[in-house]
């Protein structure tokens, strides 16, 4: 089996006109430069936490996300994905 690569907290650099932030925002796991993992302990996942993971979509210019609640009753009920 085949290592796969990740970052944990990875940052993502923000710019808006002259202003250039480092590190704006931080995805809770970048998988192999291609999926977005973000992760959550929450009794019901909201509009703002599918909002979070569609800007960090946009922001990198990733196709994938996993926006996961480990809070579900099961936990195959708190997985959503999102596609950009």
């Amino acid at each position: 089996m085949k290592d796969i690569p990740f970052i944990v907290q990875a940052p993502i650099p923000i710019q808006y006109k002259d202003i250039k932030l480092e590190c704006g925002y931080r995805l809770d796991f970048l998988v192999d430069d291609c999926l977005i993992l973000e992760l959550k302990s929450v009794e019901k996942l909201l509009k703002i936490h599918e909002a979070q993971i569609l800007t960090y979509l946009k922001l990198t210019h990733i196709s994938t996300g996993l926006l996961i609640n480990f809070n579900a009753s099961r936990l195959v009920n708190g997985i959503k994905r999102y596609k950009r």
